[in-house]
């Protein structure tokens, strides 16, 4: 095919998907509250007048106004600063820890399907293994013995949602391993590793990529809840769990910290569900095509 002729058909392409996406309503309400929370949490502490531990004992518990929007904590600190800047904790650790399950995950299931024999019977009885304890009680477990810290969160976030995407990318990879590309490239003696990038990897990697932006939401819920109970990120690091954590020991006088901060974790979990949910439906072709596109 011409380079002009590639270049034409991969502009009809993008121009189909965009009109895939801006067709679908949940994909489009998704991306615009993911975009906002993004956009506040990278630029919107850093316009704010104030520190995220900057302190004012004249001002301790007050409720919202305009000069304090959420409110002051029990150190009389901006809480609506501190959710800012906590959002961006919060988010980098998550997506640090989902980006390293989607890598050492994905890698691990394609091996494991492609290879079969004992490699794929060790490789997914370890998954397993880790799969079959709840999420946060394994999470905490290994907080326990990782120790505290921002590291050790996404860590603890990566080998909780490590089977998700071993299992995910096996069971795709297995069907993917007797087509005829991926046959053709076995014949043509290309080592290992070129097939999997090259001929798997691209065929999979939308499923992947949908179970990500989910993973992300519930990294932020792992980090939060661990935070909270004072096994995630350590104060002064401000991070939603940690902001949740001292508004609940001043609950009675105080509830706008707890709940204004329980809200901004809630507007970001829906925008991230919506988003996982509508790139889900614009990557599937049956979806498409139920759906006429």
């Amino acid at each position: 095919m011409r380079p002009d002729a590639a270049s034409a058909l991969g502009g009809r392409r993008g121009a189909r998907l965009l009109r895939s996406f801006l067709g679908n309503a949940t994909a489009v309400i998704g991306a615009s509250i993911t975009l906002l929370v993004l956009l506040a949490a990278s630029f919107g502490a850093v316009l704010m007048p104030y520190g995220p531990n900057e302190a004012d004992f004249l001002n301790i518990l007050s409720p919202p106004s305009l000069a304090h929007p959420f409110g002051t904590d029990s150190f009389g600190r901006d809480v609506l600063t501190r959710v800012l800047y906590g959002a961006r904790v919060s988010l980098v650790v998550s997506a640090a820890g989902v980006a390293l399950a989607a890598c050492v995950g994905t890698s691990v299931g394609m091996v494991s399907a492609y290879k079969g024999g004992y490699a794929d019977l060790v490789l997914m009885r370890f998954a397993d293994l880790l799969f079959a304890f709840p999420a946060f009680v394994l999470a905490l477990f290994l907080m326990v013995v990782l120790g505290f810290g921002t590291v050790n969160v996404s860590v603890a976030i990566a080998l909780t949602y490590f089977p998700i995407f071993a299992r995910l990318s096996r069971n795709m990879t297995l069907l993917l391993r007797e087509e005829p590309y991926v046959q053709a490239a076995r014949l043509m003696a290309q080592p290992t590793p070129r097939i999997l990038v090259r001929e798997i990897l691209p065929n999979i990697a939308a499923p992947l990529i949908v179970q990500a932006t989910i993973g992300v939401a519930f990294g932020i819920i792992i980090e939060a809840g661990l935070s909270f109970l004072g096994v995630g990120v350590q104060p002064p690091t401000p991070s939603l769990g940690v902001i949740m954590a001292d508004g609940r020991e001043y609950f009675q006088r105080g509830p706008w910290v707890l709940t204004l901060t329980g809200l901004a974790i809630s507007i970001a979990l829906l925008g991230l569900n919506l988003f996982g949910d509508g790139l889900r439906d614009l990557m599937d072709p049956r979806l498409r095509q139920r759906a006429g596109q």
